[in-house]
Parts: structure tokens; C-alpha cells; sequence
């Protein structure tokens, strides 16, 4: 009978310890929607032998393209496991608010997904598909992620600042924060048998921020780019005949990405990346410098095509000058300035671009905020196609000629 009447306590002393044990775990779910108007002065439908033919273009774009941000959705975890260590986990997908379809090549979660252990005193180990150093480090210090988006990216995204690039099969390493300073390493395992360097990538970088200022700098190396930077989402090609750069365009489709499309063949992509900010009351003045190098050309075997017979290394310098202003706790205005120069391979490829970028942000409330963007961008000298450059603003169809302007009204909401 003793038994039978302890037996209520026991049981309900046992659903207490079981939700103390599971209070200790957490899932989050979050997301983004950010959708818009978008207008370009000039969009390519064509690339024939006698040139780009276009037409100015009036759409509506999910964020991915346009806007701040793509529309995305996730679940991010912990679990404390006691001693100032926890279990985490992200899971994180982006899709296209128009119609519907999965972002990133069609990846369920093509933004990241990623497991691994933090630390409070030592930071954190993950593992999967994460953001390499560049992305970690540098990118907040550029006008594209703070007002700018995605159009008001450097031409190409060619540091990768807007993340277009993400790092399959990685093991990153964060730092916790060291009173404003934070650093960190990836390293992405190429999984070719038999060799261990090719495919893989590795990334490092640091960043200082301390009240008004802040200073960060990165490094990214890869080898055979074409397969391992940029050809990591579902719908890239996996052999050396595919071109994930880009595309020269016919006489019934577009040109793709010409700033880059001729480099596939490299045998290593370099990315040397630093930004820096300095905040005086509601003003803050900033500076991003990148530095990219494709080395190696010609790598046929194991990079990819190489149709113009590249050797040697194409190396492109970029530098932005960037302003914002916090008009009012709700209202964020920004301005932009981007030069980039290709210095070309083989004798080919000397092009410029230049952009310059201007936007409004205006807060509704915490989570919901509409904005609008306006970008000019002027192409000059030969692309990495051999072919006179022309502007191509990021996320949008290249223009038909050397110029291209790129307007967009969107609205975000975050959850």
C-alpha cells in the first residue's frame, strides 16, 4: 500500500526533472521575407555574332536578386549540455517569394546547414555548409549589407561579400569574443580519392570593433574554383566541361556573369579582403578593399573550360567608399562608391567598372522595414570574354551596352 501511495510522487517528481532537462534545450524558428519592385535600363535577351540585343526590364524580384536579402526560412538549436558548452545546430533554406521555388540550385537548405559544439570560453567547431571568412569577417563592413542589397554588390560579387558562394563540406572554427576582437578559420575537404588538395578550400580572417571603430580583414583560397566555389549548389555542373563562372550567351540566351565567365580553367581563386568604419554621431564613414586573383589558367583537366586559351592569372582590385546616415531612429540613408579593374590575362580582360549606389531604409517597426534602392553602373575596355565590357549589375540581367541602372521598392519582414 506504501508503495501505491509514493507511486503519484514519484511519477510527478519525474515530469519535473524531464521538463527541467528539456528547458535546457531551444529551437528557433526564424525567417525573412523581402520582396519588391525592380526596374533596369537595359536587360539582355539575346547575344548574337553582331552584339547584345536589349530591352529595359520591369519585374518584380524576391530579395535574393534585388533586394537586402533573399527570402529564406530555418531552424536554428542548442542544447546545454552543462560545464559552458552547448550543442548546436542551423538549418537554413532560401525560396523565392513569387513563385514559390527553392533558392540556392534548388538546395532545402541552401543558405546553410550545419552542426557542431560552442564553447563560452573557447567558441565553437561546426560542421556543413557554412560561410567562408569573407562572408564572416568583412561583408558588414560593405554598403550591400547594411542598405545597399543585393544590386548595390561589388560588379560580380566578385569578393564574394554577398555571399553568392557558399562552402560545402566544411569545418569552421569561431572564435567567442575577445573584448571586440573575433577570428576564425574554415577548411572545406575536397573529397576527390586519391587527392587530397583538389576541390578544397580554406578561409581565415578576424574582425575589431570597439564603440565607433571597427576593422576586419580575410583571406579565402580555393582550388579548381569553378567545381569548389562556385559550383556548390545542386544546379551547378560537376565535371571540367561545365562553366559555373558564367556564359558567353547565343543567339537565344543572355550573357552570364561576363566580368568572370572566361576564368574557369584557373587552378586557384585568391581572395584578400579588409574593411573598416568609423562612426561620428548619427554619420558613419566606411571603406571595403578587396583584392582577387585567379591563378593558374589553363587547367583544362581538373578546373574547367578555357575556350580563349588563358594562362598566366587574372587579378581584379576593388574599392569602396561608403556613407550612411540614421536620418532618424527609424530612417537610414546611404550612399556608395565601387571601382573595379580587371588587369586581364593573356592580353585580354582589361576592363573597368565603376557604380555608384544610393538607397533609403525606413523602419515600420522592429521586424518590418521598406526601402528603396537606386544603382548606376559604367563598363569599359574588354571583359574576361575578349568582347567590349558591359555593365552588369549584380543579381540582374547584363545590360545590352556599357551602362545599366538598376532601381528597386521592397518591403522585408523578418520572423
Amino acid at each position: 500500500m506504501k508503495t501505491k501511495k509514493y507511486m503519484p510522487l514519484a511519477a510527478a517528481a519525474s515530469l519535473l526533472m524531464a521538463s527541467a532537462a528539456f528547458a535546457q534545450s531551444r529551437v528557433t524558428l526564424f525567417g525573412v521575407i523581402d520582396e519588391g519592385f525592380n526596374y533596369l535600363s537595359s536587360a539582355q535577351t539575346a547575344r548574337p555574332a553582331t552584339g547584345p540585343v536589349g530591352h529595359s526590364q520591369y519585374s518584380l524580384q524576391d530579395g535574393a536578386t534585388g533586394g537586402l536579402g533573399g527570402s529564406r526560412w530555418g531552424l536554428r538549436g542548442e542544447e546545454d549540455l552543462g560545464a559552458g558548452l552547448t550543442a548546436i545546430f542551423h538549418l537554413e533554406g532560401g525560396f523565392n517569394v513569387n513563385n514559390g521555388t527553392l533558392a540556392q540550385g534548388g538546395a532545402l537548405f541552401g543558405r546553410q546547414a550545419y552542426v557542431g559544439m560552442r564553447s563560452d570560453a573557447l567558441g565553437a567547431v561546426t560542421l556543413g555548409r557554412q560561410y567562408d571568412s569573407v562572408v564572416s569577417f568583412v561583408q558588414l563592413y560593405s554598403s550591400a549589407a547594411q542598405w545597399g542589397g543585393y544590386i548595390g554588390a561589388h560588379p560580380g560579387d566578385i569578393d564574394n561579400l554577398v555571399n553568392t558562394h557558399r562552402i560545402n563540406n566544411a569545418i569552421k572554427y569561431s572564435s567567442p569574443d575577445l573584448h571586440g576582437l573575433t577570428f576564425g578559420g574554415l577548411y572545406s575537404l575536397g573529397g576527390v580519392p586519391g587527392s587530397v588538395g583538389r576541390n578544397q578550400l580554406w578561409s581565415a580572417g578576424f574582425n575589431y570593433s570597439n564603440g565607433s571603430f571597427g576593422i576586419a580583414a580575410a583571406y579565402l583560397n580555393a582550388r579548381n574554383p569553378n567545381l569548389s566555389f562556385f559550383g556548390t549548389n545542386p544546379n551547378n555542373g560537376t565535371t571540367v566541361a561545365s562553366n559555373n563562372f558564367g556564359s558567353a550567351g547565343s543567339a537565344t540566351a543572355p550573357e552570364v556573369n561576363t566580368i568572370q565567365a572566361g576564368y574557369a580553367s584557373a587552378s586557384t581563386a585568391q581572395i584578400i579582403a579588409a574593411g573598416t568604419s568609423y562612426q561620428v554621431g548619427a554619420a558613419t564613414l566606411g571603406a571595403v578593399y578587396s583584392n582577387v586573383q585567379y591563378r593558374g589558367l589553363g587547367n583544362t583537366a581538373t578546373s574547367g573550360p578555357n575556350p580563349l586559351g588563358y594562362r598566366g592569372a587574372a587579378v581584379f582590385n576593388t574599392a569602396e567608399a561608403n556613407f550612411k546616415y540614421q536620418i532618424t531612429p527609424a530612417l537610414l540613408a546611404g550612399a556608395a562608391y565601387v571601382f573595379t579593374k580587371n588587369s586581364g590575362a593573356g592580353g585580354l580582360g582589361h576592363a573597368i567598372y565603376q557604380q555608384g549606389s544610393t538607397g533609403l531604409d525606413y523602419f515600420l517597426s522592429k521586424r518590418t522595414d521598406t526601402y528603396m534602392i537606386l544603382v548606376y553602373q559604367h563598363a569599359s575596355g574588354t571583359d574576361s570574354l575578349g568582347r567590349a565590357a558591359i555593365a552588369n549589375i549584380m543579381g540582374q540581367t547584363s545590360s545590352a551596352s556599357n551602362h545599366q541602372v538598376a532601381f528597386r521598392l521592397g518591403i522585408r519582414h523578418k520572423f
